[in-house]
């Protein structure tokens, strides 16, 4: 008989080589950006840290200044309490316009010294937003009543603050609200007229 049965196939020899997984080396795109979040992690924990230490100086000052402006400077402005209040809560506005406006001058790439002018001349106005602020947190009262004691009606601490003009956040506010639509007003006037002024295109 002829030879019909069919040849047996050869096994697969065994790999000779084996490969080991070879870990690649971190790009310099990689690293960079390692490097980059590692910056920002360090800056981020800086921004905190110098928000937390603003926050405590904040409220020392509050504390050691507060009873001074509202128990003997604001008793001595024409008005009274609410002569003060009033004059404060103009601050407000006045000094966030003046800081928006210097702020949005500063070109950095351009003109470095001219820059460095505009914040100096925004220092003003941050001065204007932390006398208000202090004002106004120097006046809260406590939430509980067992805080009301004879600390709090002490000249020039908040409960005296409020017993001595009951309807000062009203009159702070007000003017607060008052001055911010005049500011508004003239920022639209200002740029309506520099639209008009404007040579056409």
């Amino acid at each position: 008989m002829g030879g019909s049965a069919r040849p047996k196939r050869r096994r697969a020899a065994g790999a000779a080589l084996r490969y080991e997984h070879v870990r690649q080396r971190a790009s310099a795109w990689s690293q960079a950006k390692e490097k980059a979040s590692r910056g920002e992690s360090w800056f981020g924990c800086l921004v905190m840290l110098v928000g937390m230490a603003g926050i405590v100086g904040f409220a020392l000052l509050g504390m050691a200044w507060g009873p001074v402006l509202w128990g003997r400077v604001a008793p001595a402005v024409p008005g009274g309490g609410y002569g003060f209040a009033a004059a404060v809560g103009a601050l407000a506005p006045i000094g966030l316009a003046v800081v928006t406006t210097t702020l949005s001058r500063m070109k950095w790439r351009t003109s470095a010294l001219r820059s460095l002018g505009w914040a100096v001349a925004s220092l003003p106005g941050v001065a204007g937003c932390l006398l208000w602020a202090l004002v106004v947190f120097a006046g809260f009262r406590p939430k509980h009543r067992s805080g009301w004691g004879g600390a709090c009606h002490s000249r020039g601490e908040a409960c005296w603050v409020h017993v001595q003009y009951p309807w000062v956040w009203a009159v702070g506010l007000l003017s607060t609200v008052l001055v911010s639509a005049a500011l508004i007003a003239v920022a639209v006037r200002v740029t309506r007229q520099r639209e008009r002024n404007r040579p056409p295109s």
